[in-house]
């Protein structure tokens, strides 16, 4: 396996207005192989969105440097960022940010269709991987006539319809219900495994973090790997 993501030396500082500083987290080392699920857990507020945004390119570190496919990324022209996210990185949010006017299908559809692709071949794709994940008979139905479970699960196929390599995940499961968050952590993983993505899933919910290939845990800004924190519990 080769790697998909690397964060080499990475920190994020914001300014506050009275010139102050708030380090949100300080010489991050991560990376992410291709196949490999991980688990980003940490309270709240310990800055798993932010890391998460950095890795997706939509934020920039305050030092050190994001690799996407083994190429510096962070520090790109927007519009070669934007190529990247387009066609390397899937997100997915804990808020499923689906079209309301649009089926499940056409919300599948757009990205590919942002991404220059024929119609036709856009919709053969997107109807392949909803029937994947449970959608077959879904495809003309609206998000508004679809359960919280199969919105997301429109969300997450959305999320792979240009067939990204690395897969971000901020909270996928976490506006669900126990039994429905079981079934579309399933199907996420299912797909990371079949695609072979390097997934990197932020996630309060230890249960499914404990089915995922490792855990690292943002704790007082660091990164520590969680194997390591439990044998010095």
């Amino acid at each position: 396996m080769s790697d998909a993501l690397r964060l080499e030396n990475v920190s994020r500082i914001y300014k506050s207005g009275d010139g102050g500083q708030l380090e949100v987290f300080s010489n991050i080392n991560l990376t992410l192989r291709e196949g490999e699920l991980v688990a980003l857990v940490g309270q709240s507020g310990a800055g798993k969105s932010s890391l998460l945004h950095m890795a997706g390119l939509l934020e920039a570190p305050s030092s050190g440097e994001v690799y996407v496919m083994g190429a510096p990324a962070s520090t790109l022209a927007d519009a070669e960022r934007t190529r990247i996210r387009r066609d390397t990185i899937g997100f997915v949010y804990q808020a499923h940010h689906l079209l309301p006017e649009f089926s499940a299908l056409e919300n599948v559809v757009m990205p590919m269709r942002i991404a220059g692709r024929p119609r036709g071949e856009c919709e053969r794709d997107a109807r392949h991987i909803l029937t994947h994940l449970g959608l077959g008979e879904r495809l003309t139905h609206r998000p508004a006539q679809l359960s919280g479970g199969e919105q997301q699960r429109v969300a997450i196929a959305r999320a792979l319809a240009n067939r990204p390599r690395i897969l971000l995940a901020d909270e996928p499961t976490g506006n669900l219900d126990t039994r429905t968050s079981g079934g579309v952590f399933d199907a996420l993983v299912d797909l990371v495994r079949s695609e072979g993505l390097a997934a990197l899933v932020a996630t309060h919910n230890l249960e499914l973090a404990a089915q995922m290939d490792r855990i690292v845990m943002l704790q007082d800004g660091q990164l520590v790997d969680a194997g390591k924190l439990a044998a010095h519990a």
